[in-house]
């Protein structure tokens, strides 16, 4: 899919991704890009007296692998920028195992202030996984070329 233009979203359109299993490498190297070397991460037996039992991903890499869904997805192909990430909750826990996709829904749509060359489209997403249950959502708009501006 080439990605759609500003005039061709409507608001309430809703899209699902192709699925992504987490996987050990994705966690070893979140959390050396991240920092976040958290017992949490990286202690599997720390992490079995806690509350979830076994070691958890970054509520962040949760959030990136949604802008990575999303992009496979193949809408988006046309934006320009994200604009936030605004509302984001984290629901339930990430595992190392998990398979996962992203739903989403096109919330609003105006006219850009600062660009004529686009549009800005508001953004809902749902994390989800392999059990349906929504573990991360939130809202994410962004900036979308216009057609026949360029």
């Amino acid at each position: 899919m080439e990605g759609l233009y500003y005039e061709d979203f409507e608001e309430g359109m809703t899209f699902t991704t192709p699925g992504r299993t987490i996987t050990e490498t994705d966690l070893v190297l979140f959390t050396g890009i991240s920092g976040d070397l958290s017992e949490l991460h990286t202690n599997e037996e720390f992490a079995k007296t806690t509350v979830f039992g076994q070691r958890l991903c970054h509520g962040m890499l949760g959030v990136s692998v949604v802008t990575g869904l999303m992009t496979r997805s193949g809408v988006f192909e046309r934006v320009i920028a994200m604009l936030g990430i605004n509302n984001w909750k984290f629901l339930k826990p990430l595992f190392v195992g998990d398979t996962v996709h992203v739903r989403f829904q096109i919330t609003e749509k105006r006219l850009s202030n600062s660009n004529p060359k686009a549009g800005i489209i508001g953004r809902y997403y749902e994390l989800i996984n392999q059990n349906n249950e929504v573990i991360q959502k939130g809202e994410i708009p962004a900036m979308v070329l216009r057609r026949n501006t360029l």
